[in-house]
């Protein structure tokens, strides 16, 4: 697991235990004796909600990862939000604001937000007929502007699931000459994840049952839906994880990643044996304490992490995949410019 990957992970589970904490310890009155004692709970919540959280998003997330600065307004909203509901009476009203300045933002986002949705709505429908998968069109389409790429891919990773869960809709997808070694391809895997998410579906409804049975229907749903999910990751990891589209390489990392690659814009490719450095920055894909392929870019390649949300520049990357020899030989015949090592 890379560095990137763990920070994100890291922050995860400290943000969720310190909002956890907050709303578990906080006072629903407060009572000042006079003495920080009594006051103690609040004081440690408000510097994790404002100061520890935000710091650590920033330095896990933000600079990490190579993320806007922008992003920190979530985590203050979020924290504010937090403090409306878990703080005392008396101090969550001066929270209040959130709760009224959210419309007219709300309203302005909205508003950004539809005018960009529509012409990626637009762009979709025009792409309908399109062969292949749709998050490559999406791609290439609003590559060079990164907020629409991003709201666009949210779109486009949908109709994906479907496109690679059902055979029928993939059957003429482009061959695989070779594949990455990745444990999504692994049919005990698929299975595993398929019964988990169906007793977890089962366990949620019976939980919520008596609480709501609309919530009970509708989370054991979302639940169970994200069948398409688990199966479209199984088969891209399994068919499809390395293949060429027109002039570009796709790499899927299973299903919540990939890369599409103009192939012109690869300046060099090396087979051989690399040893895995724990906590590198250094972008590898594919399972094993070791990679066999290098390839380097004479520009930057986006990898589009997270379903899209957290996409990263790169100027070269490492893989672990079952025929090395395949894959050189396919860029060196589309590309007989490139370099090999």
């Amino acid at each position: 697991m890379r560095a990137v990957v763990k920070k994100r992970i890291i922050f995860l589970a400290i943000a969720v235990l310190i909002y956890t904490l907050g709303f578990q310890w906080i006072p629903s009155e407060l009572e000042f004796d006079g003495t920080l004692i009594s006051i103690f709970p609040l004081v440690i919540a408000s510097v994790g909600y404002f100061v520890v959280i935000p710091i650590l998003y920033w330095f896990l997330i933000i600079k990490a990862g190579r993320q806007k600065s922008w992003k920190l307004l979530i985590v203050f909203s979020l924290s504010s939000v937090c403090a409306r509901y878990s703080f005392p009476a008396s101090i969550a009203e001066y929270f209040e604001f959130v709760m009224w300045i959210r419309y007219p933002v709300i309203a302005v986002i909205l508003l950004i937000e539809s005018y960009l949705i529509y012409f990626i709505i637009k762009g979709l429908w025009q792409a309908r007929k399109l062969s292949g998968d749709p998050r490559i069109h999406t791609f290439e389409k609003y590559q060079g502007d990164e907020k629409k790429l991003i709201i666009a891919l949210m779109m486009a990773w949908e109709p994906a699931g479907w496109y690679y869960a059902i055979p029928k809709f993939s059957k003429n997808h482009q061959k695989a000459g070779t594949h990455l070694n990745l444990l999504s391809a692994n049919r005990l895997h698929w299975l595993g994840l398929i019964l988990s998410c169906v007793l977890l579906s089962g366990l949620s409804y019976y939980l919520l049952f008596d609480w709501s049975v609309l919530a009970a229907v509708v989370i054991s749903s979302i639940i169970l839906w994200s069948l398409i999910f688990i199966t479209a990751n199984y088969r891209i990891a399994r068919y499809y994880s390395i293949y060429f589209h027109d002039n570009k390489l796709i790499i899927n990392n299973a299903f919540w990643g990939f890369m599409a690659i103009d192939i012109n814009q690869i300046s060099q490719v090396e087979v051989g044996a690399w040893d895995k450095i724990k906590g590198s920055e250094e972008l590898c894909f594919g399972r094993g304490n070791s990679t066999n392929v290098k390839l380097e870019f004479t520009r930057e390649q986006t990898y589009l992490g997270g379903a899209g949300q957290f996409p990263e520049k790169v100027e070269g990357i490492k893989l672990n995949i079952d025929e090395p020899e395949v894959l050189l030989n396919s860029l060196l015949e589309q590309c007989p410019q490139i370099e090999k090592s």
